[in-house]
């Protein structure tokens, strides 16, 4: 007798709550709003942000925070502006606009690494560099790089800021 009102009852409860819950329309958008929005925040990652603009070489800081100018040996191969590509491309030029170095382009998922593969015309590898990210955010790159090989006392961080620059063309 105690089982089938437990059953009666339990029945019951269930053919109210689920109307009720199919009525609740607010509550249903409101999680689907949050959730898009959780969604749209996880949607940025460093490869999204280096890809979003152009980036061009603004400055260098030695390894104890001193300004290198940009004409130094140690900076000037990096200087330029780069246009990083959603679909993993990528093309450098000077400040000149002269083509400078293209190819295929990656950051690691912990947005410490980038890595680009240089590429000749034909799309022949030329060289491959990896990169240690020290700034990527929407308003700075900066990379490290180490002018004596071996020597990771010595080093200089290339930065870089977003540009209107128009892409030069090909």
């Amino acid at each position: 007798m105690k089982l089938s009102r437990i059953l009666a009852g339990t029945a019951a409860a269930a053919l109210i709550a689920v109307p009720l819950a199919a009525c609740s329309n607010n509550d249903s958008s409101t999680s689907a709003d949050s959730t898009t929005s959780s969604v749209a925040a996880q949607d940025v990652t460093p490869s999204s942000i280096l890809s979003s603009t152009a980036w061009e070489t603004t400055g260098a800081k030695d390894q104890n925070g001193k300004d290198v100018p940009l004409t130094d040996k140690s900076a000037s191969n990096y200087v330029g502006f780069a246009y990083f590509n959603a679909d993993g491309t990528f093309q450098m030029y000077t400040l000149d606009d002269a083509p400078k170095m293209q190819g295929d382009w990656k950051v690691s998922a912990d947005g410490k690494t980038r890595t680009i593969v240089s590429k000749d015309d034909k799309g022949t590898a030329k060289f491959t560099r990896d990169s240690e990210i020290i700034t990527l955010t929407s308003s700075e790159f900066t990379y490290r790089t180490y002018p004596v090989e071996g020597d990771k006392t010595t080093y200089v961080d290339i930065i870089h800021t977003p540009t209107d620059h128009a892409q030069p063309k090909a």
